[in-house]
């Protein structure tokens, strides 16, 4: 039965992209088929890290919701553009960078509900194991409804106190509307913490699991997007948390 995995943060540079990047990545690689769409409407961003070029993109997630296009013809396999190693599929339904486009849905909105019929038809058409939702950081109306939908949220958090309280919002929004399952990854952990300090103190905090606590590392920083982490380091400790992460959200 396929999934559908929200990934989301309260604040805005947590590492949420990458982390749905790298989780993606980690289920086709174990060979499922994975969607991944960008509902990060106003700052879209993740197709860089799936190796999609700009210029190869001629429908996106915005043309869905105006009518001028299915969803599914949206939807651009890349699994060659990660690795060429990936068992299963990955395919990436991007948000336009066009400016004129960010500004007419800044402006005028767009019809939420409309994600949710896509939503569903992309696990049809594509015959998917998992749909992964890379959201937009905050609560608005577009994020509520992916909450809502999913089978499982997943919230990226760092180890400091802003993101401990604005992470505190979310969990309750999400226990307010029922998330079957819930987990945390804590990202850019300083290396000089106690991993299973940081491990019991969120869990403790929100009496809920967390599925990773990811190091701060200079490898990703150096990597600068330029492609899937667990891709181009497939032995880095990060890459194994995600691993478990990823059996994780799926079991």
């Amino acid at each position: 039965m396929s999934k559908i995995i929200s990934i989301h943060s309260f604040r805005g540079g947590t590492g949420k992209s990458n982390t749905s990047a790298n989780l993606s990545t980690m289920l086709a690689m174990e060979g499922k088929r994975v969607a991944v769409v960008d509902t990060d409407i106003s700052s879209p961003g993740i197709h860089v890290l799936l190796g999609l070029h700009e210029g190869n993109i001629k429908n996106t997630l915005n043309d869905y919701l105006y009518g001028k296009c299915e969803i599914s013809d949206a939807a651009y396999d890349v699994t060659a553009n990660v690795s060429p190693d990936i068992k299963g599929k990955i395919f990436l339904i991007p948000s336009s960078m066009k400016t004129g486009e960010i500004t007419r849905v800044l402006k005028e909105g767009y019809d939420v509900g409309l994600l949710n019929e896509g939503f569903h038809k992309l696990i049809e058409d594509l015959n998917l194991d998992a749909l992964v939702i890379d959201t937009h950081p905050g609560v608005n109306e577009e994020t509520l409804l992916s909450i809502a939908l999913c089978d499982v949220l997943v919230i990226v958090m760092r180890p400091d106190t802003q993101d401990f309280q604005g992470t505190a919002v979310t969990v309750e929004v999400a226990r307010k509307l029922d998330v079957p399952k819930l987990v945390l990854i804590v990202n850019k952990t300083p290396t000089a913490f106690n991993f299973d300090d940081v491990k019991q103190r969120v869990e403790t905090t929100y009496n809920c699991q967390v599925a990773a606590v990811l190091p701060h590392s200079d490898e990703l920083m150096m990597l600068a997007s330029d492609g899937v982490f667990v891709a181009k380091y497939p032995n880095h400790q990060i890459t194994q948390k995600m691993r478990q992460a990823a059996q994780l959200l799926m079991s």
